[in-house]
């Protein structure tokens, strides 16, 4: 017993201690967080208190009041929090991968699959919608990156559709804060079986590439630098 409670002890000690560090870092930019949540949890548990004198139960409406005081700051905090994650990603190399990675069960997300000397890229994920190509960089130059890397994938897995994003906030491009939700609007269309064998079609491309020989020398003109070697 004593093994479980020392076991659960660090479990809710690690979590508050996440907590107190988001806290800390959604302060450096949303610095009316505090004042935000304490409005949010006091003005709720004194509306409920309120009720509850008019109604004669101001205790049983108080514990309740609070209660739905701390959901609802905590359902505050992690939007603000979220936004302000959001908010210091925006327009940093990767930060689109980084949005990948959490987009949820049963996607497939291969970062930096195609790139070019001025660090635009794009990454590459696999779920029941199909290929999501999403792109991050300068929207004149990335625009030509993506093409040809819709191209590529039309060309091995002609029967699987390719969607593309640029993330971004200029007209026809994706925010980064909304690229999640993007993703997930679009209609499914393969099976679970379907979406192993893309991605098992795609992983052996990579493979057989990776493992091309690259010439010593200067690179022979339009030669494109296999997956493994490209941003060296």
């Amino acid at each position: 017993m004593a093994r479980k409670e020392t076991a659960a002890d660090a479990a809710n000690a690690g979590r508050l201690k996440q907590i107190a560090l988001t806290y800390r870092m959604t302060r450096k930019v949303d610095t009316k967080i505090g004042l935000v949540l304490a409005a949010v949890g006091l003005g709720t548990l004194a509306v409920f208190l309120v009720i509850g004198f008019l109604v004669g139960h101001p205790v049983y409406l108080g514990i309740f009041g609070l209660l739905v005081g701390l959901l609802a700051t905590a359902v505050v905090f992690g939007r603000r929090a979220e936004r302000a994650a959001f908010g210091q990603m925006e327009g940093q190399p990767g930060a689109a991968a980084a949005v990948l990675d959490n987009v949820g069960r049963g996607w497939t997300t291969t970062p930096a699959v195609a790139m070019n000397r001025s660090q635009d890229v794009v990454h590459r994920a696999v779920g029941k919608a199909g290929i999501v190509l999403v792109a991050e960089g300068n929207p004149n130059r990335v625009k030509s990156l993506l093409a040809a890397e819709k191209k590529k994938m039309n060309r091995i897995v002609a029967d699987v559709p390719v969607h593309d994003i640029i993330v971004g906030g200029g007209e026809g491009q994706v925010e980064l804060k909304k690229l999640r939700t993007t993703m997930l609007k679009f209609p499914r269309v393969l099976t679970g079986p379907q979406v192993t064998a893309t991605n098992d079609r795609l992983r052996a491309l990579g493979d057989l590439m990776s493992n091309m020989p690259v010439p010593k020398g200067p690179m022979p003109k339009g030669m494109r630098l296999p997956k493994g070697q490209r941003g060296r």
